[in-house]
């Protein structure tokens, strides 16, 4: 019977599982990984906007001189 399961099988197992017993902590866990990708972007984004007006200021410099 064992040799019958394939990658699929153990796969769909895994996922009954864990939901079964991890169950009362995947809200949480969503939670954690929401505010984690926010303040990922949030970084990202200060990161482009800097990058941005860098990009800016040296255009106009070289421009005004």
């Amino acid at each position: 019977m064992g040799s019958n399961l394939t990658g699929w099988h153990g796969l769909i197992l895994l996922v009954v599982v864990l939901l079964l017993f991890a169950a009362p902590k995947l809200p949480v866990l969503a939670r954690s990984l929401a505010q984690s990708i926010t303040i990922f972007r949030g970084e990202v984004r200060t990161k482009d906007d800097a990058a941005e007006s860098t990009t800016t200021d040296d255009a106009s410099s070289r421009s005004g001189a």
